[in-house]
């Protein structure tokens, strides 16, 4: 199976797609649609301080009665960020989110943020494996 290196190398978005603790959440969910993804690492400066998702938009933000113009980032985010190694592998990755139920997780090097998977990379990986894997199996057996 695939290293999320490996992993990363191949998605579509190569940059780190982030926003500022200090920007109201409106601007994060134009992100998210612009890009069409789920969640966004905020970042202060080069650290990570928390990740902003949907999961967050619905439950902070929109069940708690709260303008999406006025309210920072800071306010609703996820602190306890759970993060990957370049050196993990996919099924690693699945493992955590799954254990931990996680849609989003970031991958750091040496502390710094390089990429954001998500379940629909790694259920894609591992599909995509498992299709391999019985390829080579069908190609044994049938010599």
């Amino acid at each position: 199976m695939k290293t999320i290196k490996q992993l990363l190398a191949s998605k579509k978005y190569k940059e780190v797609i982030s926003i500022a603790p200090h920007r109201p959440v409106y601007d994060a969910l134009v992100v998210l649609a612009e890009y069409e993804i789920g969640a966004l690492v905020v970042l202060e400066g080069e650290k990570l301080v928390g990740i902003f998702s949907e999961r967050d938009y619905a439950r902070e933000v929109i069940l708690q009665g709260r303008s999406s113009k006025t309210t920072a980032i800071s306010e609703v985010m996820t602190t306890a960020v759970i993060s990957a190694k370049l050196t993990d592998t996919v099924e690693q990755a699945m493992s955590v989110m799954s254990e931990k139920r996680i849609r989003h997780l970031p991958v750091l090097d040496n502390g710094q943020v390089i990429g954001m998977l998500s379940i629909g990379d790694v259920v894609k990986e591992t599909i995509e494996f498992q299709h391999r894997l019985i390829k080579q199996l069908e190609s044994y057996i049938t010599g």
